[in-house]
Protein backbone atom coordinates (compact mmCIF):
# COMPACT_ATOMS: atom_id res chain seq x y z
CA UNK A 1 0.00 0.00 0.00
CA UNK A 2 1.16 3.23 -0.74
CA UNK A 3 1.70 5.92 1.86
CA UNK A 4 2.94 9.50 2.42
CA UNK A 5 7.05 10.37 2.39
CA UNK A 6 8.65 10.35 6.01
CA UNK A 7 9.88 13.79 5.91
CA UNK A 8 6.51 14.72 7.15
CA UNK A 9 5.02 11.56 8.45
CA UNK A 10 7.28 11.04 10.92
CA UNK A 11 5.64 7.66 11.84
CA UNK A 12 5.01 5.76 8.61
CA UNK A 13 7.95 4.74 6.24
CA UNK A 14 6.11 4.25 3.17
CA UNK A 15 6.68 5.45 -0.24
CA UNK A 16 5.04 8.51 -1.76
CA UNK A 17 1.69 8.95 -3.57
CA UNK A 18 2.34 9.91 -6.75
CA UNK A 19 -1.46 9.56 -7.35
CA UNK A 20 -3.76 12.45 -6.82
CA UNK A 21 -7.01 12.43 -4.70
CA UNK A 22 -9.95 12.92 -6.60
CA UNK A 23 -10.92 14.53 -3.14
CA UNK A 24 -7.82 17.83 -3.64
CA UNK A 25 -10.93 18.94 -5.95
CA UNK A 26 -13.22 19.11 -4.01
CA UNK A 27 -14.74 23.40 -4.06
CA UNK A 28 -14.71 25.69 -1.20
CA UNK A 29 -17.83 26.19 1.03
CA UNK A 30 -18.56 29.61 1.30
CA UNK A 31 -15.81 31.15 3.04
CA UNK A 32 -14.15 27.83 4.21
CA UNK A 33 -11.18 26.65 2.21
CA UNK A 34 -9.40 22.92 2.36
CA UNK A 35 -5.68 23.36 4.26
CA UNK A 36 -3.42 20.80 2.80
CA UNK A 37 -0.12 19.45 3.91
CA UNK A 38 2.81 20.37 1.72
CA UNK A 39 3.64 16.59 1.64
CA UNK A 40 -0.36 15.67 0.45
CA UNK A 41 -1.18 13.84 -2.46
CA UNK A 42 -2.85 17.07 -3.34
CA UNK A 43 0.37 19.19 -3.31
CA UNK A 44 2.76 19.46 -5.94
CA UNK A 45 5.14 20.02 -3.61
CA UNK A 46 5.88 16.40 -1.84
CA UNK A 47 9.30 15.02 -1.57
CA UNK A 48 10.08 13.07 -4.30
CA UNK A 49 12.98 11.33 -2.38
CA UNK A 50 12.36 8.82 0.50
CA UNK A 51 14.67 9.17 3.64
CA UNK A 52 14.37 6.48 6.68
CA UNK A 53 12.62 7.76 9.98
CA UNK A 54 15.79 8.59 11.52
CA UNK A 55 16.72 11.00 8.70
CA UNK A 56 13.63 12.56 8.24
CA UNK A 57 13.40 13.35 12.35
CA UNK A 58 16.80 14.66 11.63
CA UNK A 59 16.04 16.89 8.50
CA UNK A 60 12.98 17.97 9.89
CA UNK A 61 14.71 19.16 13.66
CA UNK A 62 16.97 21.01 11.50
CA UNK A 63 14.10 22.93 9.47
CA UNK A 64 13.01 23.71 12.79
CA UNK A 65 16.10 24.97 14.15
CA UNK A 66 16.80 27.57 11.45
CA UNK A 67 13.02 28.56 11.75
CA UNK A 68 13.52 29.15 15.85
CA UNK A 69 16.22 31.43 14.52
CA UNK A 70 14.47 33.64 12.30
CA UNK A 71 11.15 33.54 15.23
CA UNK A 72 13.95 34.64 17.77
CA UNK A 73 14.85 37.26 15.58
CA UNK A 74 11.53 38.50 15.03
CA UNK A 75 10.14 38.42 19.02
CA UNK A 76 13.84 40.71 19.49
CA UNK A 77 12.61 43.11 16.79
CA UNK A 78 15.38 42.66 14.28
CA UNK A 79 14.31 43.27 10.55
CA UNK A 80 17.33 40.87 9.21
CA UNK A 81 18.39 37.51 10.69
CA UNK A 82 20.94 35.21 10.74
CA UNK A 83 21.18 32.89 7.94
CA UNK A 84 21.21 29.10 8.73
CA UNK A 85 23.60 26.77 7.59
CA UNK A 86 25.03 26.50 3.56
CA UNK A 87 22.92 22.92 3.31
CA UNK A 88 20.35 23.47 1.12
CA UNK A 89 17.14 24.14 4.17
CA UNK A 90 13.80 24.33 2.82
CA UNK A 91 11.84 26.58 5.27
CA UNK A 92 8.83 25.55 4.25
CA UNK A 93 5.75 26.27 6.25
CA UNK A 94 3.84 22.83 6.50
CA UNK A 95 0.44 23.67 4.79
CA UNK A 96 -0.78 25.02 2.32
CA UNK A 97 -4.30 26.10 1.05
CA UNK A 98 -5.33 27.23 -3.02
CA UNK A 99 -5.38 30.83 -3.55
CA UNK A 100 -5.95 32.76 -7.32
CA UNK A 101 -4.33 36.24 -8.00
CA UNK A 102 -4.91 38.78 -10.99
CA UNK A 103 -7.14 39.05 -14.08
CA UNK A 104 -7.50 36.71 -15.49
CA UNK A 105 -7.11 34.49 -12.09
CA UNK A 106 -3.90 32.48 -11.80
CA UNK A 107 -4.37 29.85 -9.52
CA UNK A 108 -1.35 29.29 -7.16
CA UNK A 109 -0.71 27.71 -3.88
CA UNK A 110 0.74 29.56 -0.82
CA UNK A 111 1.87 28.43 2.44
CA UNK A 112 -0.04 29.65 5.83
CA UNK A 113 2.35 31.51 8.26
CA UNK A 114 0.84 33.33 11.41
CA UNK A 115 4.03 34.70 11.98
CA UNK A 116 4.76 36.58 8.30
CA UNK A 117 3.85 39.99 7.62
CA UNK A 118 2.81 39.98 4.24
CA UNK A 119 2.15 37.27 1.33
CA UNK A 120 4.59 36.86 -0.85
CA UNK A 121 5.02 35.57 -4.05
CA UNK A 122 7.40 34.03 -6.66
CA UNK A 123 6.79 35.81 -9.58
CA UNK A 124 8.03 35.30 -13.02
CA UNK A 125 11.89 35.20 -14.28
CA UNK A 126 12.49 35.16 -10.73
CA UNK A 127 16.41 34.18 -10.04
CA UNK A 128 16.81 31.28 -7.61
CA UNK A 129 13.17 30.51 -7.07
CA UNK A 130 12.29 26.77 -7.27
CA UNK A 131 8.83 27.68 -9.75
CA UNK A 132 7.36 30.63 -10.70
CA UNK A 133 3.59 30.48 -10.59
CA UNK A 134 2.98 34.36 -10.99
CA UNK A 135 2.97 36.17 -14.41
CA UNK A 136 2.02 39.86 -13.54
CA UNK A 137 2.41 40.73 -17.53
CA UNK A 138 -0.64 38.54 -18.08
CA UNK A 139 -2.75 39.66 -15.24
CA UNK A 140 -5.10 43.08 -16.31
CA UNK A 141 -5.41 44.46 -12.38
CA UNK A 142 -1.57 44.15 -12.18
CA UNK A 143 0.35 47.50 -10.55
CA UNK A 144 3.78 48.05 -9.15
CA UNK A 145 4.07 50.68 -6.19
CA UNK A 146 5.92 53.48 -5.88
CA UNK A 147 8.01 54.49 -2.51
CA UNK A 148 5.68 57.12 -1.85
CA UNK A 149 3.04 54.31 -1.40
CA UNK A 150 1.66 54.55 2.11
CA UNK A 151 2.24 50.44 1.96
CA UNK A 152 6.11 50.78 0.81
CA UNK A 153 6.34 53.19 4.63
CA UNK A 154 4.68 49.93 6.50
CA UNK A 155 7.53 47.85 5.20
CA UNK A 156 10.63 47.68 7.43
CA UNK A 157 12.75 46.29 5.02
CA UNK A 158 11.76 48.33 2.31
CA UNK A 159 14.02 50.54 -0.25
CA UNK A 160 13.97 52.52 -2.36
CA UNK A 161 16.79 52.92 -5.64
CA UNK A 162 14.47 53.99 -7.81
CA UNK A 163 10.74 55.07 -8.29
CA UNK A 164 9.65 51.40 -7.53
CA UNK A 165 9.48 50.09 -3.79
CA UNK A 166 11.54 47.64 -3.38
CA UNK A 167 11.95 45.04 -0.62
CA UNK A 168 15.28 43.30 0.54
CA UNK A 169 14.32 40.91 3.56
CA UNK A 170 15.17 37.53 4.81
CA UNK A 171 12.46 34.71 5.65
CA UNK A 172 14.27 31.49 7.55
CA UNK A 173 17.14 30.64 5.73
CA UNK A 174 16.49 32.85 2.94
CA UNK A 175 17.59 36.16 1.71
CA UNK A 176 14.75 38.05 -0.83
CA UNK A 177 14.87 41.03 -3.21
CA UNK A 178 11.25 41.47 -3.73
CA UNK A 179 9.03 44.90 -5.73
CA UNK A 180 5.49 45.81 -3.34
CA UNK A 181 2.71 45.23 -5.44
CA UNK A 182 -1.05 45.52 -6.02
CA UNK A 183 -3.38 43.08 -7.36
CA UNK A 184 -6.61 40.68 -7.04
CA UNK A 185 -6.22 37.87 -4.83
CA UNK A 186 -9.02 35.44 -4.33
CA UNK A 187 -9.76 32.81 -1.24
CA UNK A 188 -12.30 30.56 -1.10
CA UNK A 189 -15.24 32.94 -3.07
CA UNK A 190 -14.42 36.33 -1.99
CA UNK A 191 -11.89 38.55 -3.89
CA UNK A 192 -9.82 41.09 -1.94
CA UNK A 193 -9.27 43.90 -4.85
CA UNK A 194 -5.81 45.49 -5.03
CA UNK A 195 -4.11 43.06 -2.46
CA UNK A 196 -0.62 44.15 -1.35
CA UNK A 197 2.44 41.67 -1.71
CA UNK A 198 5.96 40.98 -2.39
CA UNK A 199 6.42 39.90 -5.82
CA UNK A 200 9.76 37.74 -5.28
CA UNK A 201 12.62 38.64 -7.65
CA UNK A 202 15.50 36.99 -6.07
CA UNK A 203 16.11 34.34 -3.76
CA UNK A 204 19.55 33.52 -2.56
CA UNK A 205 21.05 31.51 0.18
CA UNK A 206 18.44 29.06 0.87
CA UNK A 207 15.27 27.57 -0.89
CA UNK A 208 11.93 30.15 -0.19
CA UNK A 209 8.97 27.82 -0.12
CA UNK A 210 8.57 27.37 -3.53
CA UNK A 211 4.55 27.87 -3.10
CA UNK A 212 5.33 31.41 -2.13
CA UNK A 213 3.70 32.60 2.15
CA UNK A 214 0.10 34.03 2.99
CA UNK A 215 0.85 35.90 5.67
CA UNK A 216 -1.80 35.89 8.75
CA UNK A 217 -0.20 37.72 10.97
CA UNK A 218 -1.66 40.91 12.74
CA UNK A 219 0.81 43.29 10.36
CA UNK A 220 -0.59 45.95 8.60
CA UNK A 221 -0.07 44.15 5.25
CA UNK A 222 -1.24 40.61 6.18
CA UNK A 223 -4.46 39.21 4.86
CA UNK A 224 -6.50 39.56 8.20
CA UNK A 225 -5.52 43.37 7.65
CA UNK A 226 -6.21 43.55 3.95
CA UNK A 227 -9.23 41.63 4.05
CA UNK A 228 -10.90 43.61 7.28
CA UNK A 229 -13.87 44.77 5.91
CA UNK A 230 -15.08 40.96 4.56
CA UNK A 231 -13.44 38.97 7.35
CA UNK A 232 -13.82 41.62 10.74
CA UNK A 233 -10.52 40.43 11.83
CA UNK A 234 -11.12 36.88 12.36
CA UNK A 235 -10.07 33.31 10.84
CA UNK A 236 -9.89 29.96 12.60
CA UNK A 237 -8.04 26.20 11.21
CA UNK A 238 -7.99 23.29 12.00
CA UNK A 239 -4.87 20.93 10.85
CA UNK A 240 -5.01 17.84 10.50
CA UNK A 241 -2.71 14.59 12.19
CA UNK A 242 0.05 13.99 10.26
CA UNK A 243 -0.81 10.75 10.50
CA UNK A 244 -4.07 11.72 8.21
CA UNK A 245 -4.16 9.58 4.60
CA UNK A 246 -5.77 12.85 3.56
CA UNK A 247 -3.51 15.64 4.85
CA UNK A 248 -6.88 18.03 4.84
CA UNK A 249 -7.90 20.25 7.42
CA UNK A 250 -9.87 23.61 7.03
CA UNK A 251 -8.90 27.75 7.02
CA UNK A 252 -12.27 28.91 8.03
CA UNK A 253 -12.62 33.15 7.34
CA UNK A 254 -14.66 35.62 9.00
CA UNK A 255 -16.93 35.66 12.48
CA UNK A 256 -19.33 33.28 10.47
CA UNK A 257 -19.82 29.67 11.10
CA UNK A 258 -16.93 30.12 13.99
CA UNK A 259 -17.31 27.39 17.15
CA UNK A 260 -20.59 28.87 19.63
CA UNK A 261 -18.72 26.96 22.46
CA UNK A 262 -15.13 27.81 22.47
CA UNK A 263 -12.64 29.46 25.45
CA UNK A 264 -10.97 31.94 24.78
CA UNK A 265 -7.24 33.53 26.06
CA UNK A 266 -6.14 37.26 25.07
CA UNK A 267 -3.61 37.96 22.70
CA UNK A 268 -0.95 40.27 23.63
CA UNK A 269 1.57 42.49 22.32
CA UNK A 270 5.24 43.06 21.56
CA UNK A 271 5.59 46.15 20.72
CA UNK A 272 9.13 45.33 19.18
CA UNK A 273 6.92 42.92 16.67
CA UNK A 274 3.20 43.63 17.57
CA UNK A 275 2.00 41.26 14.77
CA UNK A 276 3.01 38.22 16.41
CA UNK A 277 0.49 35.92 18.03
CA UNK A 278 1.47 36.05 21.86
CA UNK A 279 -0.50 34.19 24.33
CA UNK A 280 -0.28 33.87 28.55
CA UNK A 281 1.11 30.30 29.27
CA UNK A 282 0.86 30.00 32.82
CA UNK A 283 1.93 26.58 33.05
CA UNK A 284 1.75 23.09 32.00
CA UNK A 285 0.56 20.11 33.52
CA UNK A 286 1.81 16.59 32.55
CA UNK A 287 -0.71 13.76 33.73
CA UNK A 288 -2.44 15.64 36.51
CA UNK A 289 0.85 16.96 38.10
CA UNK A 290 1.57 20.93 37.42
CA UNK A 291 4.78 21.16 36.50
CA UNK A 292 6.99 23.31 38.72
CA UNK A 293 8.29 25.82 36.16
CA UNK A 294 10.39 29.25 37.29
CA UNK A 295 8.17 32.34 36.32
CA UNK A 296 10.55 33.66 34.76
CA UNK A 297 10.77 30.38 31.42
CA UNK A 298 7.22 32.09 31.17
CA UNK A 299 6.56 35.35 31.54
CA UNK A 300 5.89 37.71 29.08
CA UNK A 301 8.72 40.40 28.62
CA UNK A 302 7.63 43.18 26.02
CA UNK A 303 11.33 44.48 26.73
CA UNK A 304 13.26 41.28 24.99
CA UNK A 305 10.30 39.51 23.41
CA UNK A 306 10.01 36.46 25.57
CA UNK A 307 6.87 34.80 26.76
CA UNK A 308 4.96 32.38 24.34
CA UNK A 309 3.90 32.61 20.69
CA UNK A 310 1.50 30.66 18.26
CA UNK A 311 2.89 29.79 15.31
CA UNK A 312 1.72 27.71 12.54
CA UNK A 313 5.23 27.13 10.64
CA UNK A 314 7.10 25.39 13.44
CA UNK A 315 6.44 21.69 13.68
CA UNK A 316 7.70 21.08 17.09
CA UNK A 317 6.92 23.20 20.12
CA UNK A 318 10.13 24.85 22.10
CA UNK A 319 9.81 25.62 25.40
CA UNK A 320 12.68 27.91 27.05
CA UNK A 321 15.58 25.81 29.01
CA UNK A 322 13.67 26.23 32.60
CA UNK A 323 10.64 25.49 31.16
CA UNK A 324 11.30 22.49 28.96
CA UNK A 325 13.75 21.04 31.52
CA UNK A 326 11.00 20.78 34.07
CA UNK A 327 8.32 19.23 31.79
CA UNK A 328 10.80 16.72 30.04
CA UNK A 329 12.18 15.57 33.54
CA UNK A 330 8.20 14.85 34.69
CA UNK A 331 7.96 13.42 31.81
CA UNK A 332 10.41 10.99 32.24
CA UNK A 333 9.01 10.26 35.76
CA UNK A 334 5.75 9.39 34.43
CA UNK A 335 7.14 6.78 32.13
CA UNK A 336 9.11 4.68 34.93
CA UNK A 337 12.33 3.15 34.22
CA UNK A 338 12.21 2.71 30.38
CA UNK A 339 15.55 3.39 29.40
CA UNK A 340 15.86 7.09 27.98
CA UNK A 341 18.19 7.46 24.02
CA UNK A 342 18.34 10.83 22.12
CA UNK A 343 17.89 11.39 18.66
CA UNK A 344 19.10 14.68 16.99
CA UNK A 345 17.67 17.26 19.18
CA UNK A 346 14.83 15.08 21.00
CA UNK A 347 16.27 13.74 23.96
CA UNK A 348 13.59 11.57 25.52
CA UNK A 349 13.40 8.66 23.12
CA UNK A 350 12.63 5.03 24.02
CA UNK A 351 13.31 2.29 21.98
CA UNK A 352 10.61 -0.26 24.32
CA UNK A 353 7.14 -0.11 23.49
CA UNK A 354 5.23 2.76 25.30
CA UNK A 355 1.55 2.77 25.85
CA UNK A 356 -1.01 3.08 29.35
CA UNK A 357 2.37 4.99 31.30
CA UNK A 358 2.03 7.56 28.52
CA UNK A 359 0.41 10.84 30.29
CA UNK A 360 -1.30 13.64 28.35
CA UNK A 361 0.51 16.78 28.26
CA UNK A 362 -1.90 20.30 29.24
CA UNK A 363 -0.70 23.62 28.30
CA UNK A 364 -2.37 25.90 30.47
CA UNK A 365 -3.36 29.48 29.59
CA UNK A 366 -5.24 32.17 30.90
CA UNK A 367 -8.66 31.19 30.33
CA UNK A 368 -8.35 27.80 28.79
CA UNK A 369 -6.31 24.61 29.19
CA UNK A 370 -5.35 22.41 25.57
CA UNK A 371 -4.73 19.02 26.50
CA UNK A 372 -2.93 16.94 24.19
CA UNK A 373 -3.22 13.18 23.18
CA UNK A 374 -0.41 11.58 23.15
CA UNK A 375 -0.33 11.62 18.88
CA UNK A 376 0.27 15.43 19.08
CA UNK A 377 3.49 15.12 21.13
CA UNK A 378 5.11 12.00 20.48
CA UNK A 379 6.37 10.55 17.05
CA UNK A 380 6.96 6.78 16.52
CA UNK A 381 8.48 4.59 13.93
CA UNK A 382 6.89 2.31 11.77
CA UNK A 383 7.79 -0.17 13.10
CA UNK A 384 7.15 1.32 16.76
CA UNK A 385 10.60 0.25 17.93
CA UNK A 386 11.38 4.53 18.64
CA UNK A 387 9.33 6.64 20.14
CA UNK A 388 10.36 9.90 21.17
CA UNK A 389 8.92 13.09 22.75
CA UNK A 390 8.59 15.54 20.06
CA UNK A 391 9.56 19.50 22.16
CA UNK A 392 12.51 20.57 22.86
CA UNK A 393 14.29 23.43 24.29
CA UNK A 394 14.81 27.20 23.05
CA UNK A 395 17.06 29.70 24.09
CA UNK A 396 14.81 32.98 23.98
CA UNK A 397 10.97 32.15 23.49
CA UNK A 398 8.22 29.68 23.80
CA UNK A 399 6.24 28.55 20.36
CA UNK A 400 3.94 26.10 20.42
CA UNK A 401 3.70 24.40 17.06
CA UNK A 402 1.93 22.80 14.38
CA UNK A 403 2.40 19.57 15.72
CA UNK A 404 0.55 20.09 18.80
CA UNK A 405 -2.23 22.39 17.12
CA UNK A 406 -3.28 19.42 14.96
CA UNK A 407 -6.45 18.27 15.38
CA UNK A 408 -7.60 21.40 17.39
CA UNK A 409 -9.59 24.62 15.98
CA UNK A 410 -8.02 27.87 16.59
CA UNK A 411 -10.19 30.65 16.17
CA UNK A 412 -7.78 34.25 15.86
CA UNK A 413 -9.91 36.92 17.10
CA UNK A 414 -7.85 40.00 16.43
CA UNK A 415 -11.04 42.36 16.28
CA UNK A 416 -11.32 41.61 20.10
CA UNK A 417 -7.68 40.67 20.54
CA UNK A 418 -7.89 37.20 21.89
CA UNK A 419 -7.25 33.35 20.69
CA UNK A 420 -10.11 30.62 20.90
CA UNK A 421 -9.22 26.90 21.00
CA UNK A 422 -11.16 23.56 20.69
CA UNK A 423 -10.90 20.04 20.45
CA UNK A 424 -11.70 19.09 16.85
CA UNK A 425 -10.86 16.13 14.85
CA UNK A 426 -10.10 17.77 11.01
CA UNK A 427 -7.97 14.71 10.01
Amino acid sequence: MEGLHLTILFLLSLTVVHSISPKCDLPSQGSTLRIYHVSSPCSPFRPKTSLSWEESVLQMQADDKTRLVYLTSLVAGRSFVPIGSGRQIIQSPTYIVKASIGTPAQSLLMALDTSADMALVPCAGCVGCSSSTYDSAKSASFSSLTCGANQCKQVQTSNCPGTTCSLNMTYGGSTLAATLALDNLTLATDSVPGYSFGCIKQVTRGSFPPQGVLGLSRGPLSFISQSKSLYTSTFSYCLPSFKSSNFSGTLRLGQFGQPKVINYTPLLTNPKRPSLYYVNLLGVKVGSTVVNIPASALAFNPNTGGGTIVDSGTVFTRLVNGAYTAVRDEFRRRMGTAGVTSLGGFDTCYTVPVGKQVPTITFMFAGLNMTLPPDNFLIRSSSGATTCLAMSASPAVNVIANMQQQNHRLVFDVAKNRLGVSREICS
